[in-house]
């Protein structure tokens, strides 16, 4: 057990100070000044248990100020009635150290945690206050008993560090865990790994001497091996293909180097046991338009495709060639091109690929320019049916590239919106198409919308229909963030969503670290890959955890493990803006006591785990937390109300 001796210090300070009467045994939690409630014994974590308790003073003393008290403590034994002369432990009054000797003009609440206890056995534990010049106030006491020990007593939280520039170099690869991932995409293979496939995109450009369209497999959605490219040079099909659509609009052929190809945003997907597929972007810059033109500019963007037998075998992915490229209603004047009178109809960027509940396959994509569509695939080939003429007179003369299932300004080639990840979740029967916002540096943000139908109509949480009306996405999946500690996360979204077959979902995305991070004017740049459990509301709403996934053991959580302090976040759309948490008190009576929602109500569902507050619904997870130091589990929330998005995390 654990004596601390800076408050038997105090104690004897205060003995020679007033005398030995200041240090007589009073076994009343009242002296008529000042009452102390027994205690409360929360969150029991291996070998520590947190303890509270109220303090009261009286109203004319509150009025006066006449109470000196000199500390503040507990006390703790295995017998019945612990006094100041057994084991104490120094506390706080409603968060701050206490000074000695203070005097209280308010009530309030003294913490501390009871450390090195043992398993099995019973302890008594009274809170005491030494009074100048009345003696020693005892609550009366509450006794608890650390049981055996639970998976999360010897849950170990991942050690991996997030700023890691130190092994962001090619030579360190073996070290990345998820370092250096930027729009993954995940899947869960016939041998039991998740593998996770991404752009082209490095801290430093490091990951250029390895190939393309990385890769990496975890068994367990937190350690993670490093594989390397899945295509280690440009397909020779896109010049010739380039030159055969530029063709059809009467352009010249041309030449590309294919050192300046950009490798975007894979999907890959299990379509049967023992084939997988990969639909890839490659986006040749410069050659949208008339070569001859010095100042040409734009980009021509292709979706092709890969396929292998066995995931685990890096170089086992064969390339299966064009799938669709850019198309375009004839008649945009090319020459004055900008991003709000762009050249193309559909962006071939962004790909996802879908096989629905009736079987038949679909290639969702699109980024930026008029919004996001779907065209029906050919399940042999994984390729569309038919495709016409790129270079159309009109939208029907163009149908077989696609339609829209989703835009966020009608009738505006600048949408501020991309990476579109189509789901079918059958337990509720809706699709599920995730959308990222705004740019990537800081803004990015992720919304979701919901179908029954795989061409729509898509419908926001507010019944917003942004298939034929277009408009703002709610609710709000993710957003650039900050609890108390740690510098927080923006960019997190081109998300990846996917399940373990088992009916557990998860979100993958990229986190940047905000700007200039610890001196480091790059750190925008560092990019860690994020993985987060998904909850399902009762109304069949994806929930994306607040906390990133460390397979944290799932134990019921009990109501008395919510009682305490917990950091809240309004995840409400702010651009550019990194949203900062709020301090929230649950109180054991059943009351908000600070933070947004005080003075309300709160009341919890053990079966479901859902908090109440207020009216609103939060639900919880067992995850770790981050930026404690060290790291350690704690319980997480998230939740809806109208178009507001809730996050939430325990702290004490």
């Amino acid at each position: 057990m654990k004596l601390n001796k800076l408050f038997y210090g105090i104690l004897m300070g205060c003995a020679m100070l007033i005398g030995t009467t200041a240090c007589e045994d009073d076994d009343n939690n009242s002296n008529g000044e000042l009452v102390l409630d027994a205690p409360v014994v929360t969150d029991i974590v291996d070998l520590t248990a947190e303890v509270s308790a109220n303090v009261i003073v009286s109203p004319k003393d509150l009025e006066s100020g006449v109470v000196r008290v000199m500390a503040y403590g507990f006390c703790y034994s295995t017998s019945p009635a612990p006094t100041i002369y057994q084991n104490t432990v120094s506390t706080y009054l409603n968060d701050e150290e206490v000074s000695q000797p203070i005097l209280p003009n308010t009530n309030g609440k003294i913490t501390a945690a009871l450390e090195d206890l043992e398993r099995g056995v019973v302890y008594y534990v009274r809170a005491f206050a030494t009074l100048y010049p009345n003696g020693v106030v005892y609550s009366a006491e509450t006794q608890f008993t650390v049981g055996e020990p639970t998976e999360l007593d010897t849950y170990k939280a991942p050690g991996y560090a997030d700023s890691y520039t130190d092994i962001a170099g090619w030579d360190q690869r073996s070290q990345w865990n998820l370092a250096n991932v930027h729009d993954p995409t995940v899947m869960k293979a016939d041998d039991g790994y998740y593998y996770m496939y991404q752009t082209d995109a490095s801290y430093g450009n490091a990951h250029t001497q390895g190939g393309h369209f990385h890769g990496r497999r975890s068994k367990d959605l937190v350690n993670w091996e490093y594989l390397g490219g899945t295509m280690m040079s440009a397909p020779t099909w896109i010049v010739p293909k380039m030159n055969e659509l530029r063709a059809l609009a009467g352009l010249p052929a041309v030449t590309q180097n294919s050192e300046e190809y950009g490798y975007w945003a894979p999907c890959v997907r299990k379509v049967r046991s023992g084939l997988y597929r990969m639909y890839y972007s490659i986006i040749v810059n410069n050659y949208s338009m008339d070569a001859t033109r010095s100042d040409a500019s734009g980009e021509r963007a292709f979706i092709g495709l890969m396929e292998t037998s066995d995931p685990s075998d890096n170089n086992s992915w064969v390339d299966k060639g064009y799938v669709i490229s850019n198309a375009t209603e004839r008649g945009l004047n090319f020459y004055n091109w900008s991003y709000a009178n762009c050249y193309y109809k559909w962006n071939a960027i962004d790909p996802s690929y879908i096989i629905d509940k009736d079987g038949k396959n679909y290639l969702i994509y699109g980024s930026w320019h008029s919004g996001i569509a779907a065209v029906e695939l050919d399940p042999a080939t994984g390729k569309p049916y038919t495709l016409g003429n790129w270079w159309g007179n009109s939208n029907a003369d163009i149908a077989s590239y696609g339609k829209l299932i989703a835009t966020r300004q009608m009738g505006n080639r600048w949408q501020a919106s991309e990476g579109p990840e189509v789901v079918y979740n059958p337990a509720t029967g809706y699709y599920y198409l995730f959308l990222a916002y705004d740019n990537l540096e800081v803004a990015y943000n992720t919304r979701v919308a919901r179908s029954t139908n795989i061409y729509g109509p898509y419908v926001g949480i507010d019944g917003k229909d942004i298939t034929t009306s277009g408009g703002d996405l709610y609710p709000i999946v993710t957003h650039p963030y900050k609890f108390n500690k740690g510098f927080g996360w923006v960019g997190i979204s081109h998300c990846a969503i996917f399940d373990d077959g088992s009916g557990n979902w998860y979100y993958a995305s990229q986190g940047r670290l905000p700007v200039n991070v610890g001196g480091n004017e790059f750190s925008n740049y560092i990019m860690m890959g994020h993985v987060r459990s998904i909850r399902w509301t009762s109304d069949g709403w994806p929930l994306v955890m607040p906390e990133r996934y460390g397979a944290v053991p799932q134990l019921p959580i009990t109501q008395d493990e919510l009682i305490g302090k917990w950091e809240h976040i309004d995840l409400g759309y702010s651009f550019d803006t990194q949203k900062t948490s709020s301090n929230m008190t649950l109180a054991a009576d059943g009351k908000v006591t600070n933070g947004t929602w005080k003075d309300s109500s709160w009341s919890y569902d053990a079966d479901k785990q859902i908090l109440t507050i207020d009216g609103v619904e939060l639900y919880l997870q067992r995850e770790t937390d981050w930026e404690a130091t060290p790291r350690r589990h704690t319980i997480v929330y998230a939740g809806y109300s109208g178009i507001n998005t809730y996050w939430g995390k325990k702290s004490k």
